[in-house]
Protein backbone atom coordinates (compact mmCIF):
# COMPACT_ATOMS: atom_id res chain seq x y z
CA UNK A 1 0.00 0.00 0.00
CA UNK A 2 1.45 3.34 -1.07
CA UNK A 3 0.10 6.51 0.51
CA UNK A 4 0.92 9.78 -1.26
CA UNK A 5 0.99 13.27 0.18
CA UNK A 6 -1.42 15.52 -1.71
CA UNK A 7 -0.52 18.95 -0.34
CA UNK A 8 -0.88 21.69 -2.93
CA UNK A 9 -3.55 19.78 -4.87
CA UNK A 10 -7.16 20.78 -5.36
CA UNK A 11 -9.66 18.57 -3.59
CA UNK A 12 -11.42 16.05 -5.86
CA UNK A 13 -14.56 17.24 -7.63
CA UNK A 14 -17.12 14.68 -6.50
CA UNK A 15 -20.78 14.52 -5.49
CA UNK A 16 -21.65 13.41 -1.97
CA UNK A 17 -25.02 11.68 -1.58
CA UNK A 18 -26.44 12.86 1.75
CA UNK A 19 -29.78 12.58 3.55
CA UNK A 20 -31.61 15.55 5.05
CA UNK A 21 -35.10 15.30 6.55
CA UNK A 22 -35.55 11.85 4.96
CA UNK A 23 -34.75 13.22 1.51
CA UNK A 24 -31.73 12.68 -0.70
CA UNK A 25 -29.53 15.72 -1.23
CA UNK A 26 -26.45 15.91 -3.44
CA UNK A 27 -23.66 18.09 -2.09
CA UNK A 28 -20.69 18.95 -4.30
CA UNK A 29 -17.06 19.46 -3.37
CA UNK A 30 -17.37 23.00 -4.72
CA UNK A 31 -20.18 23.81 -2.27
CA UNK A 32 -18.20 22.49 0.66
CA UNK A 33 -14.76 23.91 -0.03
CA UNK A 34 -15.08 26.97 -2.28
CA UNK A 35 -14.01 30.26 -0.61
CA UNK A 36 -13.78 28.61 2.80
CA UNK A 37 -11.19 27.25 5.19
CA UNK A 38 -12.10 23.66 6.04
CA UNK A 39 -10.55 21.10 8.35
CA UNK A 40 -11.18 17.55 7.14
CA UNK A 41 -10.50 14.35 8.99
CA UNK A 42 -11.17 10.94 7.52
CA UNK A 43 -11.42 7.59 9.23
CA UNK A 44 -12.04 3.91 8.46
CA UNK A 45 -15.64 3.69 9.59
CA UNK A 46 -18.54 5.00 11.64
CA UNK A 47 -19.17 3.30 14.98
CA UNK A 48 -15.64 1.81 15.09
CA UNK A 49 -13.78 2.09 18.43
CA UNK A 50 -11.06 4.71 17.89
CA UNK A 51 -13.28 6.79 15.62
CA UNK A 52 -16.09 6.91 18.19
CA UNK A 53 -14.08 7.14 21.40
CA UNK A 54 -11.41 9.64 20.40
CA UNK A 55 -11.14 10.90 16.84
CA UNK A 56 -14.59 12.43 16.33
CA UNK A 57 -15.29 13.55 19.95
CA UNK A 58 -12.04 15.50 20.27
CA UNK A 59 -12.61 17.38 17.00
CA UNK A 60 -16.09 18.22 18.24
CA UNK A 61 -14.73 19.37 21.61
CA UNK A 62 -12.11 21.63 20.02
CA UNK A 63 -14.42 22.90 17.26
CA UNK A 64 -15.14 26.29 18.90
CA UNK A 65 -11.39 26.87 19.19
CA UNK A 66 -10.91 25.96 15.52
CA UNK A 67 -13.66 28.43 14.59
CA UNK A 68 -11.98 31.15 16.65
CA UNK A 69 -8.81 30.53 14.65
CA UNK A 70 -10.18 31.00 11.14
CA UNK A 71 -11.72 27.63 10.34
CA UNK A 72 -15.17 27.86 8.77
CA UNK A 73 -16.20 24.23 9.11
CA UNK A 74 -14.95 20.81 10.24
CA UNK A 75 -15.83 17.85 8.02
CA UNK A 76 -15.58 14.18 8.88
CA UNK A 77 -15.44 11.83 5.89
CA UNK A 78 -15.89 8.08 5.94
CA UNK A 79 -16.62 5.44 3.32
CA UNK A 80 -20.08 4.78 4.73
CA UNK A 81 -23.54 5.51 3.34
CA UNK A 82 -25.64 8.48 4.41
CA UNK A 83 -27.93 6.41 6.64
CA UNK A 84 -25.00 5.09 8.67
CA UNK A 85 -23.36 8.51 8.98
CA UNK A 86 -26.61 10.13 10.13
CA UNK A 87 -27.17 7.48 12.79
CA UNK A 88 -23.57 7.82 13.94
CA UNK A 89 -24.03 11.58 14.26
CA UNK A 90 -27.02 10.99 16.58
CA UNK A 91 -24.96 8.57 18.67
CA UNK A 92 -21.93 10.85 19.04
CA UNK A 93 -20.84 14.23 20.36
CA UNK A 94 -20.87 15.72 16.87
CA UNK A 95 -22.98 18.87 16.92
CA UNK A 96 -20.10 20.99 15.57
CA UNK A 97 -19.06 18.54 12.81
CA UNK A 98 -20.42 17.85 9.34
CA UNK A 99 -20.40 14.08 8.84
CA UNK A 100 -20.05 13.47 5.12
CA UNK A 101 -20.68 10.05 3.53
CA UNK A 102 -18.18 9.03 0.85
CA UNK A 103 -20.37 6.03 0.13
CA UNK A 104 -18.66 4.90 -3.07
CA UNK A 105 -15.20 5.88 -1.90
CA UNK A 106 -14.73 8.31 -4.81
CA UNK A 107 -13.31 11.17 -2.78
CA UNK A 108 -10.96 8.88 -0.88
CA UNK A 109 -9.85 7.10 -4.05
CA UNK A 110 -9.03 10.35 -5.89
CA UNK A 111 -6.80 11.37 -2.97
CA UNK A 112 -5.08 7.98 -2.95
CA UNK A 113 -6.48 7.25 0.50
CA UNK A 114 -8.77 4.34 -0.40
CA UNK A 115 -7.33 1.13 1.07
CA UNK A 116 -8.29 -2.53 1.07
CA UNK A 117 -9.59 -3.80 4.40
CA UNK A 118 -11.23 -6.97 3.14
CA UNK A 119 -9.30 -8.95 5.73
CA UNK A 120 -11.56 -7.31 8.32
CA UNK A 121 -14.70 -7.67 6.22
CA UNK A 122 -14.76 -3.91 5.59
CA UNK A 123 -14.05 -3.92 1.86
CA UNK A 124 -12.59 -0.63 0.61
CA UNK A 125 -12.26 2.07 3.27
CA UNK A 126 -10.45 5.35 3.82
CA UNK A 127 -7.04 5.48 5.45
CA UNK A 128 -6.99 7.70 8.52
CA UNK A 129 -5.76 11.25 7.81
CA UNK A 130 -6.57 14.93 8.31
CA UNK A 131 -6.07 17.94 6.07
CA UNK A 132 -6.45 21.71 6.07
CA UNK A 133 -8.12 22.97 2.90
CA UNK A 134 -8.23 26.63 1.90
CA UNK A 135 -10.46 27.63 -1.02
CA UNK A 136 -10.42 24.09 -2.37
CA UNK A 137 -6.63 23.62 -2.19
CA UNK A 138 -4.99 21.30 0.33
CA UNK A 139 -2.52 23.30 2.41
CA UNK A 140 -1.51 20.69 4.99
CA UNK A 141 -2.00 16.96 5.53
CA UNK A 142 -1.42 14.68 8.48
CA UNK A 143 -1.45 11.13 7.16
CA UNK A 144 -1.14 8.19 9.53
CA UNK A 145 2.01 6.09 9.04
CA UNK A 146 1.85 3.21 6.60
CA UNK A 147 2.02 0.38 9.12
CA UNK A 148 -0.27 -2.59 9.78
CA UNK A 149 -3.49 -2.02 11.68
CA UNK A 150 -5.17 1.33 12.25
CA UNK A 151 -2.53 3.78 13.53
CA UNK A 152 -3.78 6.95 15.19
CA UNK A 153 -0.81 9.22 15.83
CA UNK A 154 -1.01 12.42 13.75
CA UNK A 155 -4.52 12.96 12.36
CA UNK A 156 -5.96 13.96 15.74
CA UNK A 157 -7.58 17.31 16.50
CA UNK A 158 -4.81 18.57 18.77
CA UNK A 159 -2.15 18.07 16.09
CA UNK A 160 -4.20 19.99 13.53
CA UNK A 161 -5.00 22.81 15.95
CA UNK A 162 -1.33 23.07 16.90
CA UNK A 163 -0.48 23.50 13.20
CA UNK A 164 -3.08 26.24 12.76
CA UNK A 165 -2.15 28.06 15.98
CA UNK A 166 0.26 26.52 18.45
CA UNK A 167 -0.80 29.09 21.06
CA UNK A 168 -4.55 28.53 20.73
CA UNK A 169 -6.34 28.39 24.06
CA UNK A 170 -8.06 25.02 24.39
CA UNK A 171 -11.28 24.66 26.41
CA UNK A 172 -11.07 23.42 29.97
CA UNK A 173 -12.22 19.87 30.62
CA UNK A 174 -14.70 19.99 33.49
CA UNK A 175 -16.60 17.16 35.17
CA UNK A 176 -19.26 17.83 37.79
CA UNK A 177 -20.49 14.99 40.04
CA UNK A 178 -24.00 15.79 41.31
CA UNK A 179 -26.98 14.29 43.10
CA UNK A 180 -30.70 14.83 42.50
CA UNK A 181 -32.32 17.72 44.33
CA UNK A 182 -29.01 19.19 45.47
CA UNK A 183 -29.12 23.00 45.82
CA UNK A 184 -25.32 23.24 46.07
CA UNK A 185 -25.06 21.28 42.81
CA UNK A 186 -27.41 23.76 41.16
CA UNK A 187 -25.29 26.65 42.45
CA UNK A 188 -22.13 25.03 41.07
CA UNK A 189 -23.74 24.63 37.65
CA UNK A 190 -24.88 28.25 37.70
CA UNK A 191 -21.37 29.41 38.64
CA UNK A 192 -19.81 27.47 35.77
CA UNK A 193 -22.39 28.79 33.33
CA UNK A 194 -21.84 32.39 34.47
CA UNK A 195 -18.10 31.90 33.96
CA UNK A 196 -18.78 30.70 30.40
CA UNK A 197 -17.37 27.24 31.14
CA UNK A 198 -18.73 24.13 29.49
CA UNK A 199 -18.94 21.04 31.67
CA UNK A 200 -20.12 17.45 31.76
CA UNK A 201 -22.55 16.61 34.55
CA UNK A 202 -22.33 13.15 36.11
CA UNK A 203 -25.43 12.56 38.25
CA UNK A 204 -24.87 9.78 40.79
CA UNK A 205 -27.56 7.42 42.11
CA UNK A 206 -28.44 7.64 45.79
CA UNK A 207 -27.56 3.99 46.44
CA UNK A 208 -23.91 4.27 45.40
CA UNK A 209 -23.13 7.99 45.48
CA UNK A 210 -21.19 8.12 48.75
CA UNK A 211 -19.07 5.09 47.85
CA UNK A 212 -18.24 6.43 44.39
CA UNK A 213 -17.34 9.90 45.63
CA UNK A 214 -15.43 8.49 48.57
CA UNK A 215 -13.38 6.26 46.30
CA UNK A 216 -12.62 9.00 43.77
CA UNK A 217 -12.31 12.14 45.87
CA UNK A 218 -12.11 11.08 49.51
CA UNK A 219 -15.19 13.24 50.12
CA UNK A 220 -18.71 11.81 50.17
CA UNK A 221 -20.74 14.97 49.55
CA UNK A 222 -21.99 16.40 46.27
CA UNK A 223 -21.14 18.31 44.22
CA UNK A 224 -17.54 17.44 43.48
CA UNK A 225 -15.77 19.23 40.62
CA UNK A 226 -12.76 18.25 38.51
CA UNK A 227 -11.05 20.67 36.11
CA UNK A 228 -8.31 19.51 33.72
CA UNK A 229 -7.61 16.45 35.82
CA UNK A 230 -7.43 18.36 39.10
CA UNK A 231 -9.90 17.80 41.93
CA UNK A 232 -11.25 21.24 42.81
CA UNK A 233 -13.66 20.11 45.51
CA UNK A 234 -17.19 21.15 46.42
CA UNK A 235 -19.28 24.19 45.46
CA UNK A 236 -17.49 26.49 47.91
CA UNK A 237 -14.10 25.38 46.58
CA UNK A 238 -15.31 26.01 43.05
CA UNK A 239 -16.28 29.58 43.93
CA UNK A 240 -12.80 30.20 45.30
CA UNK A 241 -11.22 28.66 42.19
CA UNK A 242 -13.31 30.83 39.85
CA UNK A 243 -12.52 33.94 41.89
CA UNK A 244 -8.84 33.30 41.21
Amino acid sequence: MELKNFEGQKVPAVNFKTRESDNWKTVTSHEIFNNKTIVVFSLPGAFTPTCSSTHLPRYNELAPTFFQNGVDEIVCISVNDAFVMNEWAKDQESQHIRLLPDGNGEFSEHLGMLVDKTDLGFGKRSWRYSMLVKDGVVEKTFIEPNVPGDPFEVSDADTMLNYINSKAQKPDQIALFTKEGCSFCAQAKDALAEAGLDYVELPLPHQTRTRILGAITGDRTAPQIFINGKHIGDQEALNKYLAG
